[in-house]
């Protein structure tokens, strides 16, 4: 990769995280931001036991999650649910479909 591309490819990142989601529109729970919430849409993980284990903890079609806190290098994710907060990791939320409601 020249220097040129990875310039272009940082670039693109900054943009995505400076980019807010209006209510209404879909994206992935990682693409929220602090206070923003979320409706869960779908699911579209592989990995089965992980599919399971985010299911358990009751993240499941419909429920709404609040993002709480973002770490300084945006990995992970501090999200409230169900009436507790949860840390999860930024690639298991880019596999979850959400619609924003606030």
């Amino acid at each position: 990769m020249t220097k040129e591309e990875r310039k272009l490819k940082k670039e693109a990142k900054k943009e995505e995280y400076n980019y807010v989601h209006v209510v209404g529109e879909k994206c992935p729970l990682s693409h929220l931001k602090i206070g923003q919430v979320g409706k869960v849409i779908k699911f579209d993980f592989d990995n089965k036991p992980l599919r399971r284990r985010l299911l358990d903890m009751g993240i499941t079609k419909g429920v709404e999650i609040e993002i709480v806190k973002v770490s300084p290098l945006h990995d992970p994710f501090n999200i409230r649910l169900r009436g507790y907060e949860l840390c999860i990791r930024k690639h298991e939320l880019e596999n979850i479909e959400c619609e924003v409601i606030k």
